[in-house]
């Protein structure tokens, strides 16, 4: 006798793979050159910027774009499908392909002109500095009797 542990998303995932089981038998292997994917993010506020961080791995430079309009930053770009079975078939295609956008409206008061990104190791970091002027700053309190 053997004890199995309690799963309870077990059959939940034994019916999604029922269901892409059934959509690859219906419509035939293969990526659809239009579908689309979403890449994770990560959206953070310090005191001098808001900072994104998108995960975008097997994607280069090349593959991504980041624009600045009227305060809403995007950035996107497409992950092509690149089949490498030459001889033989898939068995499973998880990973998304497609193209992918991704938008946020940024806060008033960035110097939008000053936006910097990185891209390493798949993660793109994207960093809007903020205005001084909205920035939070610290008042000095006189020590002394009321006027």
């Amino acid at each position: 006798m053997s004890i199995v542990r309690f799963d309870p998303f077990r059959d939940i995932t034994s019916f999604r793979d029922d269901i892409n089981r059934l959509f690859t038998r219906t419509l035939g292997e293969g990526v659809s050159a239009s579908q689309t994917w979403t890449p994770a993010v990560d959206v953070f506020e310090t005191k001098d910027a808001v900072t994104l961080k998108a995960e975008l791995p097997g994607l280069s430079v090349e593959d991504v774009d980041v624009e600045i309009d009227e305060n809403v930053l995007t950035v996107s770009g497409e992950r092509k499908f690149e089949d490498m079975a030459e001889d033989g078939h898939y068995y499973r295609v998880e990973r998304s392909y497609g193209r992918f956008a991704r938008s946020l409206t940024l806060p008033q008061g960035i110097k939008a002109d000053q936006v910097s990104a990185t891209f390493k190791d798949g993660v793109l970091e994207v960093t809007v500095p903020k205005a001084d002027e909205v920035k939070p700053r610290k008042v000095a309190i006189a020590a002394g009797e009321a006027a």
